[in-house]
């Protein structure tokens, strides 16, 4: 009988400290999705989004953070956002050891917030790009040799070299009617960096391609079709571009800098 009252009372702490845990857990849970709203409505309004982006603060538990003034992660993502030149691309920022000591948890617009590394990205889908290339059923690729690496890309992000993507669609600019793929480079020019540049390097044909052959005579206008540049993209945040290329079908330029503060109007810079 005495041990079934030692084995009672166990139980009951053993509960207790379960059920204690789970409404720390609640409570954190609730804490973080409250501030990634209020952050959410705050980048809406500081970087003039017309809806909430994506916000996420990484990290559990949140509430610690919090009150050492300092997120571990945080990231913001807006897809189909008005843009220059291209019309719609999707903007991404993933910020890491946000010190909050000269603002809140609760971020406020005005906030201007020392960030120990940032990742800025454009991402252009291939249905825009062929629209402005011309190119209406264009669709991009990772270099082959990337394609088939098991690490999915040469960036921590995914995102490819920027050498040797693959593009495939119909050049009807060239009067060539048939898809093929074409390799083409990345690379950014400009002063300022925010000229995206395409260079088209040569036809490709055999697997993982259209497997289109083009007639020497055609050759030259159809490269030139699948040429051009993609001015006024500047990152989130002012970040220089870093990295150019591919993940999934898009299209991809990527800034990577270190210690800096930044402002949240910033994440909008068209």
């Amino acid at each position: 009988m005495r041990m079934r009252k030692v084995l009672a009372a166990a139980a009951a702490v053993v509960l207790a400290a379960v059920i204690g845990l789970l409404g720390a857990v609640g409570v954190d849970f609730g804490t973080t999705i409250y501030a990634e709203y209020r952050l959410a409505r705050t980048v809406r309004q500081a970087a003039g989004l017309g809806f909430d982006p994506f916000v996420a603060i990484l990290g559990f538990p949140v509430i610690p953070q919090a009150m050492r003034d300092r997120y571990d992660e945080v990231e913001i993502k807006a897809g189909a956002v008005d843009r220059p030149v291209i019309g719609k691309a999707t903007l991404e920022a993933t910020m890491h050891s946000i010190d909050l000591i000269d603002t809140s948890w609760l971020i406020r617009p005005s906030a201007k917030l020392r960030v120990g590394k940032l990742e800025s990205r454009i991402i252009i889908d291939s249905l825009h790009l062929g629209r402005y290339m011309g190119i209406r059923d264009l669709m991009v690729e990772a270099p082959p040799q990337e394609t088939n690496d098991a690490t999915g890309g040469t960036t921590e992000s995914g995102i490819s070299g920027s050498h040797g993507l693959v593009f495939t669609g119909t050049p009807k600019s060239a009067h060539f009617d048939k898809r093929v793929s074409v390799s083409v480079d990345l690379s950014m020019a400009g002063d300022d960096k925010t000229t995206l540049v395409f260079a088209p390097t040569g036809v490709l044909t055999g697997p993982d391609t259209a497997n289109q052959k083009v007639p020497d005579e055609k050759r030259d206008a159809v490269l030139a079709a699948f040429a051009g540049t993609l001015p006024d993209q500047r990152l989130p945040f002012g970040v220089e571009p870093t990295s150019q290329g591919a993940r999934g079908s898009d299209v991809i330029i990527e800034g990577i800098t270190a210690g800096l503060t930044i402002a949240l109007d910033g994440f909008n810079r068209a």
